[in-house]
This record gives C-alpha cells, structure tokens and sequence, in this order.
C-alpha cells in the first residue's frame, strides 16, 4: 500500500492506479452484498428515507470516530467539497429509489448503468479530455453485459415516469464520478466521507419525517436492527470512504466502470444466498462486464508476445 504521511490533523497517501481501482472494486463488491441487505430491511418494513438517514448517521460517526483529528482541522474548502459531494450522492439515491416505485427492477437497473456512458462525455464537456477509442469498446461490452445481466432481451424496455427519474439518477451519479475525480482530488478524504455520512443523515431523516412519520408503525424493528448496522458500517462508511480515496488516485472512466460491476456482484450474493438461480444471462452478463473491465486497465503496448 502507499505511504501514510500526518500533517496537521489531515492525512495525504499515494496510491497507484492499480491500487487505487483494487479500492473501488472492493467498494462494488461491498456494494453488490449491500443488494441482499437492503433487501432484507425493506422485508422489515423499513421507508428508503430513514434507512438512508440511519445508515447516515452510523457512516457520520464511525468517519468522526476514526478521522476526527482530520475533522476538526477542517478547511472551508474540505467542507463545501464534502458538502457538495454528499448532497449529489444524497439526490441521486433518492431519485434512483422513488424511481423504482413506478418501473420494474430490471429497468431500474439497466437505466442506472448507463451512467458510465454518461462519464466520460461529462468529462469531454467539462475538462476536454477525450475518451480513448477502447472506452467506447468497453462501455458498449458494460451495456451489453447489463442488457443479459437484467434479462432486457426478453422483457424489452418500456418508458414510464420511473425509467425518466432513473435516467435523471444515472445523470447525477455520472456527475458525481466526474467531481470526486476532480473537484474533490485535492481536498481532504476524511472530511469528505464525513460529510458524506452527514448529509445523508441530514436528508434521509429529513425526507423521513416529511414524508414517513404514518409508515414507522409496521417497522419490525427486531427484524431490520442488523440490515440497518451492516449498511451503515460496511455500505456507507466502508465503501464510501474506499470510494472517495480511490477516485482521487484514477481516471473517472475506468472508476465509473468498475463501480457499475456492482450490480454484477449483486447478482452473485444473490445466486449464491439463494435469492434466485443461476442462469446463463448471469454467465454471459458477468463475463461481458470483466471483459470489459479487463479491456480498459490492460496496458496491451506493454504486453511482449513470444517469438517463434
């Protein structure tokens, strides 16, 4: 791993490209195990809006808990970079969810994926930085991937008012891929996943008490105890703060990439706590994606072929 140097309560790391995307793909992974939990805290009754907010709170403590020394040193700019960060993060989730009341899972799923599309014209539009040739190869291999991994072949893609406020979710998660990989290179990762924790316990529990308060009787609060602490330590703080330092240390493309085969891995806790079976969508979708993967982090010029 790479150095760890302490200056004034803040904490500066280098980390290599391949180091850093090892970060993100433990991020996806965690991510995709966090499909099964979320399942099990709706099954208890839990709204979107307080899971949110107490997964908030849980992340908010634990970064303080382990960052407070980089906390209380906090820049302006530390903290309008974390603020931003997490409102983004906060809206898009919240979009994406209300979305999926009125659209079927599947739609839901493959519409959010197409935020990698999005990434790397954001960051044409934004930085002019031109996308490589084999970023398109690699994100029409990802679409396609999702196309299997959501079974879309034979259910089709029909537009209701849930895909357009899915669609709107993978415009603002594309976003916030393009900022952490820019705005928030150089500020502090600390105060960013705080802030991140802070603002979604500030707009779940605020969304919650708006719009929530008559649904907490039918919470069985026994059942959803354990869903709501392994989303809030391993969903929340762990993979957002893994997401937040290894974005500073890669290219958003491949970050964008990586952190959608999240739904890859979704499918396999899933198969593999038997939620549903394997099927050969699940084979081809998942091996499309790591070809995918595979097509973007090789260096092809640095591979020596034998000679005869």
């Amino acid at each position: 791993m790479g150095a760890f140097f302490l200056e004034k309560g803040d904490v500066s790391m280098r980390l290599s490209k391949m180091q850093a995307n090892l970060m993100l793909l433990a991020c996806a992974v965690i991510w995709g195990f966090g499909y099964v939990v979320v399942k099990a805290a709706i099954n208890a009754h839990v709204p979107a809006g307080l899971m949110v907010g107490i997964r908030g709170l849980i992340y908010m403590g634990l970064a303080y808990l382990c960052f407070h020394q980089a906390i209380n040193h906090m820049k302006k700019r530390d903290f309008w970079v974390g603020f931003i960060a997490g409102a983004v993060n906060f809206v898009a989730y919240l979009v994406q969810t209300i979305g999926l009341q009125y659209t079927t899972p599947s739609n839901n799923a493959f519409l959010t994926a197409i935020y990698v599309v999005i990434v790397p014209f954001i960051m044409w539009l934004w930085q002019r930085q031109r996308p490589e040739r084999r970023s398109y190869i690699a994100i029409a291999l990802c679409l396609l991937g999702m196309v299997f991994l959501t079974n879309m072949i034979k259910v089709g893609l029909h537009f209701q008012l849930g895909d357009l406020l899915t669609v709107v979710s993978a415009f603002i998660y594309a976003a916030q891929i393009v900022y952490f990989g820019s705005s928030a290179a150089d500020a502090s990762p600390w105060v960013i996943s705080f802030m991140l924790g802070l603002t979604q316990a500030v707009g779940g529990l605020a969304w919650s008490v708006c719009f929530e308060i008559p649904t907490y009787h039918a919470i069985n609060w026994p059942q959803a105890i354990m869903p709501l602490l392994v989303l809030g330590v391993l969903s929340s703080f762990g993979a957002q703060t893994l997401q937040v330092v290894g974005q500073r240390f890669t290219d958003p493309t491949p970050a964008g990439l990586i952190l959608m085969t999240e739904a890859m891995f979704g499918s396999f806790f899933s198969v593999l706590l038997g939620f549903e079976p394997i099927t050969a969508n699940l084979v081809i979708g998942g091996a499309l994606i790591i070809s995918a993967l595979l097509l973007t982090q090789l260096d092809f010029k640095k591979i020596q072929l034998p000679r005869r």
